[in-house]
């Protein structure tokens, strides 16, 4: 499936997800398999909640890392989301063997 994919110069990111499209800050970023798959992964993973709830999900966690980190980065790093993404985006075939709702495995119950 071919991805539509658009530059937004002012992006707050390299790249962004947003159901059915990816928001690339710069055109040169077309190229970066990286960066692309980060974001394929991101699009599964809005598929597989339906779109709307991965939103709602993705900035409660966020919100949640934040208070319980109170670093910016962090929380977003700790995002379970980002997780997935950030341990797969290297693996170019990822979408094609990882299972879905893996996502899942890395939500733990602590706080």
């Amino acid at each position: 499936m071919k991805t539509p994919i658009l530059i937004v110069r002012k992006l707050p990111a390299a790249g962004m997800a947003i159901f059915p499209f990816i928001l690339l800050k710069n055109k040169d970023y077309k190229g970066d398999a990286q960066i692309i798959n980060h974001e394929r992964i991101h699009l599964r993973q809005q598929l597989e909640l339906l779109i709307l709830p991965f939103y709602i999900l993705y900035f409660f966690n966020y919100f949640f890392n934040l208070i319980k980190y109170k670093n910016h980065y962090l929380a977003y790093r700790k995002i379970i989301f980002e997780q997935e993404a950030y341990d797969n985006e290297n693996d170019l075939n990822y979408l094609k063997s990882g299972s879905w709702f893996r996502w899942l495995s890395y939500f733990k119950w602590t706080i």
